[in-house]
């Protein structure tokens, strides 16, 4: 059991996928390594603009849990914020090329494309845009673990183009490699720490990851609300520049893996956070017996990792804690990385995990549509009757009821 539930928690490799479906040919900077056209992420369908900061956190309240020597924790976040259309300056990044480096290396895609593509992958966001009037809910996403948190900027944008401040969280040392100022690229300590432990003390250590980011996730909330300390030398106060975007009333979280894990634990830790989704998370620490409140929750994960007869019996356990409005809804033909970036941009390269066959596209539509419709419906108050049942347009997606 402990093995299955931790092979949920860390990607799994692609290689085998990959070499059956080599990118097309284009220049590279890595020499022997194919590229291929600019990857780009799909278009967000919001009537907002997309604008982007990003900002360098540090807790000085608490230590680093992995790299006690390294001090404050330390936290990189994309913020995202409606903004006007025709304002801003250049495309904001999609990751770092050593980022980039690193996540290929720890998926074992060396080799299949170059770090420069993937780093080079096109967004919408713009950065120094002109935010949109108003105050707007604010999500915060936390990414599966060793990803980096670029991997869910599909669902940043989407969420953004439809009015919500996105908070999109990298935890140090949780990723296989996140850039830090200074060119400091921080690798996975958690992770070698996780994987050379043995089952049940791995477990522990899952449930640590998931109430760290908990920890995490509260501070940013503190921070962006007016509430918290300064970012940190350099970087101003973004409480400052982005408090008076934010409706503290209208807070809720996300994550995928791990993350889905720790927005959990953040709703339960936290009264400020009205709604939250699990995306194809384990919960290593477990909702509370007592439920969240009364607070909606959306389980959304693949159907044969997280159907109720599955082997991850902590879906099933704390679906019947969940004492708010809820959702479980798993989706046909879906993998692990089902509901991030990864599967969108492999089949722009020609890439099918053959685990997990529903087309990447769809992959990213079906993310976009129900996590999108989950954040209108309970931090916009738009009825969004694609969560009521069943959908002729999603056969894929079934809701379970068990």
């Amino acid at each position: 059991m402990a093995a299955l539930l931790l092979s949920a928690a860390l990607p799994l490799p692609l290689a085998a996928a990959a070499v059956a479906a080599p990118a097309p040919p284009a220049a590279s900077a890595t020499p022997g390594v194919p590229a291929a056209a600019r990857l780009t992420l799909p278009a967000p369908t919001g009537p907002y603009a997309v604008g982007r900061d990003t900002l360098h956190l540090t807790d000085p309240q608490r230590r680093d849990p992995w790299v006690p020597a390294a001090g404050a924790r330390e936290l990189m976040v994309s913020l995202y914020y409606p903004a006007h259309r025709g304002t801003g300056g250049a495309r904001a990044p999609y990751m770092t090329t050593e980022e980039a480096r690193l996540l290929l290396e720890g998926d074992k895609l060396t080799g299949v494309v170059a770090p420069e593509v993937l780093a080079g992958t096109r967004t919408h966001a713009r950065t120094g845009a002109r935010p949109a009037g108003g105050r707007h809910p604010l999500v915060v996403l936390s990414p599966g673990f060793t990803l980096n948190r670029a991997t869910l900027s599909l669902l940043a944008e989407e969420l953004t183009s439809r009015g919500h401040v996105v908070a999109l969280l990298d935890h140090a040392h949780e990723s296989f490699g996140t850039t830090f100022p200074g060119g400091r690229t921080l690798t996975c300590a958690a992770c070698r720490a996780v994987e050379s432990a043995p089952g049940s003390t791995a477990e522990k250590l899952m449930a640590k990851v998931a109430t760290g980011r908990a920890a995490d996730i509260r501070f940013v909330l503190d921070t962006l609300t007016g509430r918290g300390h300064d970012a940190g030398p350099g970087h101003g106060t973004p409480a400052g520049r982005y408090a008076g975007l934010i409706d503290p009333r209208r807070i809720g979280v996300a994550g995928h893996s791990i993350g889905g894990n720790s927005a959990a634990a953040a709703m339960a830790a936290d009264r400020r956070i009205r709604a939250g989704v699990n995306m194809d998370g384990t919960f290593f620490a477990p909702v509370p017996p007592g439920g969240l409140d009364g607070r909606p929750f959306l389980m959304l994960g693949s159907l044969d990792g997280h159907a109720p007869g599955a082997e991850d019996t902590t879906w099933l356990r704390d679906w019947r804690r969940l004492d708010g409005w809820k959702r479980w809804l798993t989706v046909r033909d879906a993998g692990h990385f089902t509901f991030i970036d990864i599967p969108v941009l492999g089949a722009q390269l020609g890439i099918t995990d053959p685990t997990a066959p529903l087309p990447g596209k769809r992959s990213g539509e079906i993310t976009r549509d129900y996590v999108g419709a989950f954040f209108d419906r309970h931090l916009r108050g738009l009825p969004e009757p694609v969560l009521d049942g069943p959908t002729a347009a999603n056969p894929e997606v079934l809701f379970q009821r068990p």
